[in-house]
C-alpha cells in the first residue's frame, strides 16, 4: 500500500510532555504509537507519559492501552528506576557493567531465595533497558526448584492441582510473556508431586483426574478401619454411590487411591473393567497401548496400522509371505531404487516379528491395554542406517571411557550412546531407507522437500548433514516425539496409466535402478611380495591383547534401547511411516518386479499411488513424467483452508524453471491408492525470529472427498474446468494482494481509517489560532477515505464471488469417493505437545478416540471436524487417512479381539463384585460384563 503520511502533531514528545487537554483519547493513542515508530528508544519515556495521562484523566480506554503495552513486555521509565532500586543499584552510575549487575543479583538471590522471582523480573527489566543479552539470559532462568515455583505462582505445597492450574492462568493473564516461566513452575510442582493430572495438563491442556491422598480417600468413603479387606471396601464404595450417584467421579478417585496404596488386584480389576472399558464389552472393544516414554505418536501409528485389515493379516500371517533370507537365496532385490542388503532384510524380518507379537497381544489380551516391547519401538522409530550411525559414532569418538591399563597402556572402552540427533543426520544419507519406499531424483508437486527446493520453509527437527563429532554436541530435544511432522519428499517412479488398480495387483513401474558403489577389496600385506620395499623385521607384540568385552547386564541393554528410542523419536511420523513400509517390503517376498527390477508387493499395492507431472518446455512441447507417491502433501501456513483448497496446492499449475526459463507445470493422479495418506504441514520456521513455530490454521475436513478433479484424464470438459479454476485463483490472488495493501499498516488500520484519522487530526489542528490549514484539505482527505472504503468493499465482494465459483466448480464430479478413516491430532507447540488419533469404524458407524491406554467412543464428532477454539494451543489434524469408499469394508476392521477364556480357578476373582457396580459407570451388567442398553451392538470377530 502506498504509505499515507497524515499531518500528525507531536502530542507526546521529550520537549513537550503534555497533550492538549481537549484532545480525544484515540488521538492520544495515535500520537503515542507515532512516537514509538519515530523514536523506539524512547519507549520507556512515552509509556510513562501515557500512564500519567491515563491516570490524570481516569480514562478506562487509555488505562487499557497501558495494560496492553505492559503485557507485551514494554516497561516505563518508572519501572526501570524501580528495577534498579530493587537490585540495590543506582541508575546511571559509571561503575555499572553487566558482570557487576549479575553478581549483585546472584548475591541478593542467594540471601533471599523467596524473593528470587521478583529479583529476576527486575533483572529482566534492567537487561532490557541496557540491551544486554547476558543479563536477559541470566534473568530468563526464573524457576529452578520447588520453593521458587510455589513462591512464583503464589501457591503452597498443600494446595491441590486444581489451584495450581488456576494460579498458572492468573499469571499467564497478567503477563502472557511469562507463559514459559509459568509452565516451568507447574512442571516442577508436577515432578515433585508425581502428579499425573498436572503432567496431562502440561501435555494436553486438560487437567487429568487429580490423584487423591490415601487418607483423604478413606475419609471420602467414610472408612475408619483401614484393615478391612477389599470386598468390604467395594461394598462401602457401593453404598456411597447409591446415596450420591452424581459424585461417582469423586468416589472413583478415592477408590483408585486406596487400590494403589493396597496394591489390590481386586480393586484394580474393578476399576479397569468399569472405568477404562466404560460401557463396552472388553471382547468387543479395541485395546489401548501404553506410552513407554515419548511414544504417543508411535502408539497412534500402530493403532492405525492394526485397523487396516490387509496390513494386519499380512503381519499375522508373516510366515506365508516371509522372504527367504538364507545366503544362497538372497538375490539383488531393489526397493526404493536401491539394492537391499542381507542385513536390512534380517532386521526388517525381526521388526515384523515384533509387530506380529504386538498385534497378537492386541487381539488376545484380557486387559484394556497392552504395552509395546522396547525392541519394537526401537525398530519402528530407528531406521537401519540411523542405527548404524549411532553404533559407529560410539567407536570413533575420542571421548571414551577407560577399561584400565595393560602394561601401562590404556584400554579404551566403547562410548555410551551420543546425546545427539543422529537419526536426523541420516535423513539425507544415500544409504537411508527412502521416505516412501521409492526414491526419486527429481522434486514433484506432491510433498517436495523444502531443503531441495531452496525454499525458506525449514523444519525445526531437520539439521544439516555434518560430521558425527559435531552432531554429538547438539542436545536432544525433550519431548521430541510430540513435534508436529516435518515436510518430507514424496517419492515417485514411472508406472502405467490405470487410475484404479485392483487392491493386490499393480502394474509394473519403470523406476530407474540405482546401484550403490562397491567398496574396494583390501588384501592383507604380503611381507614376501617382491614389490614390498620394506626390510623391517616384524617382531611379536610385547603386550597381551585387551580383554574381550563382557556381556552387558540386562538392565544396561534396556537403558541403551531406551536411549536409541529417544533418538528415533526425533523423527516425525512421516519418517517413521516410511521406515515401517520400507521394512515391510524388505521382509516379504515380491509379487512381481517391474522392468528395472523394482519390487512390487502387497505394501505398494495398498499404500502407493501414481502421479503424472505435465511440464511445458521452452519449445512449446509437453513433457510428462509418471511417479509413485505414498502420501499427498498439503500446507495451511498461509491461512485456514478447506480440504480441497489444501489439496489443490499439490495439483494446481505453477511456474517451474526449465532450461533457464519459467514454464507452467501441473500434476494429476494416474492411479489412486486404496489407502490415501495426506500429510498436513504444521511445523514452520520463522527466519526473522530464528525459531520454529506451529501453524494452527484450521483445516476444514470432509468426511467424504471426491478425487475426480485430480485425476489424469483426457476428458475435455475436466481440462476446461481446471483451466477456468486456475484462472479464477490467479484473479483471487491479485484481489487478495490488493486487499492486503488497503488493510495492512504498521498502525493496524486500513487505508480509510488512516485517512479518517488524518482528517480528524487536521480538524483538531485547525482550531489552533496560529496554525494555517490548507482550505479544502480535510474534505479531500475524507473523500479519499470514502473511495478507499468503497474499493475495499468491492474487492471483498469479488473475493466472495470468486471463492464460491471455485468451490462449486467440481461439485458434480463424484466418481471417485474416499472416506475419512483416521485423523492424527496434535495439541502443543512446534517443540512439544501430545498426539492421539481418531479412527472410524464403518461397520458400527462410529468414531473412536485412541489416546495411548484409553480407547473411547466419540459422542460429538465436532471435536474431529470443527475448529478447536481453545486458547493457546488448539488441537489440529496433521496426518489424515482416506480409504476408497468401495473398499472400505475390506480395508477397515478396527475391532479384532479373541480373548481366551480364563481357567475356572481364575474366574472367581470378580464374583465378589456385585453386578450393579457397572451402573456406577452408566451401563447395566449382564453375566459380569458391562453392556450397552443390555445388549451388545458391536461387531465381534
Amino acid at each position: 500500500m502506498t504509505e499515507i503520511l497524515p499531518c500528525v502533531p507531536i502530542l507526546l514528545s521529550k520537549k513537550s510532555t503534555r497533550a492538549k487537554l481537549d484532545f480525544r483519547d484515540d488521538l492520544i493513542k495515535f500520537a503515542y504509537e507515532r512516537q514509538l515508530m519515530s523514536d523506539p528508544e524512547g519507549t520507556p519515556y512515552y509509556l510513562q507519559a501515557l500512564q500519567g495521562i491515563a491516570a490524570g484523566r481516569n480514562s478506562e480506554d487509555l488505562q487499557t492501552s497501558v495494560a496492553i503495552e505492559a503485557s507485551s513486555g514494554k516497561v516505563s521509565a518508572n519501572d526501570i528506576r524501580k528495577a534498579y532500586r530493587a537490585l540495590g543499584l543506582v541508575l546511571g552510575s559509571d561503575y555499572l557493567d553487566d558482570d557487576h549487575i549479575i553478581g549483585t543479583f546472584q548475591s541478593r538471590a542467594a540471601d533471599s531465595p523467596r524473593q528470587e522471582p521478583d529479583l529476576r523480573r527486575a533483572l529482566q527489566i534492567v537487561g532490557q533497558h541496557r540491551s544486554s543479552q547476558s543479563i536477559q539470559s541470566m534473568a530468563s532462568k526464573t524457576i529452578t526448584n520447588l520453593e521458587q515455583a510455589l513462591s512464583w505462582l503464589g501457591a503452597t505445597d498443600d494446595m491441590d492441582d486444581h489451584f495450581v492450574v488456576a494460579m498458572y492462568k492468573v499469571k499467564e493473564d497478567e503477563n502472557p510473556a511469562e507463559e514459559a516461566t509459568a509452565r516451568q513452575a507447574v512442571s516442577l510442582i508436577a515432578q515433585h508431586r508425581n502428579s499425573g493430572a498436572l503432567k496431562q495438563w502440561l501435555d494436553t491442556g486438560v487437567l487429568g483426574e487429580v490423584e487423591m491422598d490415601v487418607g483423604q480417600a478413606y475419609n471420602r468413603l467414610q472408612i475408619d478401619d483401614r484393615t478391612i479387606d477389599d470386598s468390604f471396601v467395594l461394598a462401602t464404595f457401593e453404598l456411597n454411590y447409591q446415596e450420591a450417584p452424581s459424585q461417582a467421579d469423586d468416589l472413583r478417585s478415592a477408590l483408585r487411591a486406596i487400590a494403589k496404596d493396597r496394591k489390590s488386584s481386586l480393586l484394580n480389576n474393578f476399576l479397569n473393567r468399569n472405568m477404562a472399558t466404560a460401557n463396552y464389552p472388553l471382547a468387543e472393544w479395541p485395546v489401548g497401548l501404553r506410552n513407554i516414554g515419548n511414544t504417543c505418536y508411535l502408539n497412534s501409528l500402530l493403532q492405525f496400522y492394526f485397523t487396516i485389515r490387509p496390513f494386519r493379516e499380512l503381519v499375522l500371517d508373516f510366515d506365508a509371505h516371509k522372504r527367504d533370507a538364507t545366503t544362497n537365496k538372497i538375490t539383488e532385490t531393489t526397493i526404493g531404487s536401491r539394492i537391499v542388503s542381507k542385513q536390512e532384510i534380517q532386521r526388517a524380518q525381526k521388526f515384523v516379528c515384533e509387530l506380529q507379537k504386538l498385534f497378537q497381544a492386541m487381539i488376545t489380551s484380557p486387559t484394556v491395554f497392552v504395552e509395546p516391547e522396547l525392541e519394537l519401538a526401537r525398530l519402528t522409530l530407528l531406521s537401519q542406517p540411523a542405527e548404524a550411525d549411532i553404533r559407529r559414532s560410539s567407536t570413533i569418538s575420542g571421548n571414551r571411557p577407560s577399561l584400565g591399563e595393560i602394561n601401562g597402556r590404556p584400554v579404551i572402552g566403547p562410548l555410551a550412546l551420543p546425546m545427539s540427533n543422529i537419526a536426523e543426520n541420516t535423513t539425507n544419507s544415500d544409504s537411508r531407507a527412502p521416505e516412501n519406499g521409492i526414491e526419486s531424483s527429481e522434486p514433484t508437486l506432491l510433498g517436495n522437500d523444502p531443503a531441495e527446493e531452496g525454499t525458506d520453509l525449514e523444519m525445526p527437527d531437520l539439521i544439516p548433514e555434518q560430521s558425527i563429532e559435531r552432531s554429538q554436541k547438539q542436545p536432544i530435544v525433550d519431548d521430541k516425539e510430540n513435534l508436529p511432522p516435518s515436510e518430507a519428499s514424496t517419492e515417485l517412479s514411472n508406472v502405467s496409466e490405470s487410475v484404479l488398480s485392483p487392491l493386490l495387483k499393480a502394474p509394473p513401474s519403470q523406476t530407474v535402478e540405482q546401484r550403490p558403489s562397491t567398496e574396494t577389496d583390501h588384501k592383507p600385506l604380503d611381507l614376501h611380495e617382491p614389490n614390498n620395499t620394506t626390510d623391517a623385521v616384524i617382531e611379536p607384540p610385547s603386550r597381551p591383547p585387551p580383554y574381550p568385552p563382557r556381556p552387558q547386564p540386562e538392565e544396561n541393554k534396556d537403558k541403551i534401547i531406551r536411549q536409541e528410542i529417544q533418538m528415533g523419536a526425533q523423527q516425525d511420523v512421516t519418517e517413521v511411516i516410511s521406515n515401517v513400509l520400507y521394512q515391510l517390503e524388505c521382509a516379504i517376498e515380491a509379487t512381481s518386479f517391474d522392468q528395472s527390477g523394482e519390487q512390487v508387493d502387497q505394501i505398494k499395492d495398498m499404500f502407493f499411488g501414481k502421479s503424472k507431472s505435465h511440464t511445458q518446455n521452452p519449445r512449446g512441447g509437453l513433457e510428462t513424467k509418471e511417479q509413485f507417491f505414498s502420501y499427498l502433501f498439503v500446507d495451511v501456513a498461509s491461512g485456514p483452508k478447506t480440504i480441497y483448497e489444501a489439496l489443490d496446492g499439490a495439483f494446481d499449475v505453477q511456474q517451474v524453471q526449465v532450461d533457464g526459463t519459467f514454464q507452467p507445470q501441473y500434476s494429476a493422479i494416474s492411479q489412486l491408492p486404496p489407502v490415501l495418506n495426506i500429510l498436513v504441514q504444521r511445523a514452520q520456521y520463522d527466519q526473522k525470529q530464528s525459531s520454529a513455530f506451529k501453524s494452527v490454521n484450521h483445516l476444514e475436513l470432509e468426511e467424504t472427498i471426491y478425487m475426480d478433479r485430480y485425476i489424469d484424464s483426457e476428458d475435455k470438459d475436466l481440462i476446461q474446468r481446471r483451466a477456468e479454476s486456475w484462472d479464477w485463483k490467479r484473479q483471487l490472488r491479485q484481489l487478495e494482494a490488493r486487499r492486503e495493501d488497503l488493510t495492512q499498516s504498521e498502525l493496524k488500520m486500513d487505508a480509510s481509517e488512516l485517512l479518517d484519522t488524518t482528517a480528524g487530526c487536521l480538524e483538531e489542528l485547525s482550531k489552533e489560532d496560529d496554525l494555517d490549514v490548507t482550505a479544502g484539505l480535510q474534505e479531500a482527505i475524507r473523500e479519499a477515505a470514502m473511495e478507499s472504503k468503497e474499493e475495499l468493499d468491492s474487492i471483498n465482494t469479488l473475493i466472495k464471488n470468486l471463492t464460491t465459483r471455485i468451490r462449486s466448480q467440481f461439485v458434480d464430479r463424484r466418481k471417485f469417493p474416499y472416506r475419512l478413516q483416521s485423523a492424527f491430532i496434535h495439541r502443543g507447540t512446534a517443540s512439544s505437545g501430545h498426539y492421539w488419533i481418531y479412527i472410524r469404524d464403518f461397520k458400527q458407524d462410529l468414531w473412536r478416540e485412541y489416546n495411548d491406554e484409553t480407547v473411547a467412543m466419540v459422542t460429538d464428532t465436532s471435536q474431529i471436524f470443527d475448529e478447536d477454539k481453545s486458547p493457546g494451543k488448539p488441537a489440529t489434524p496433521y496426518f489424515l487417512v482416506y480409504v476408497r469408499n468401495d473398499l472400505k469394508d475390506e480395508l477397515v476392521d478396527p475391532v479384532c479381539r479373541d480373548i481366551p477364556e480364563e481357567p475356572e480357578t481364575q474366574t472367581t476373582v470378580m464374583n465378589d463384585v456385585p453386578d450393579h457396580f457397572g451402573e456406577a459407570y452408566g451401563a447395566p451388567v449382564q453375566d459380569g460384563q458391562a453392556m450397552v442398553n443390555g445388549t451388545s451392538p458391536f461387531f465381534s470377530i
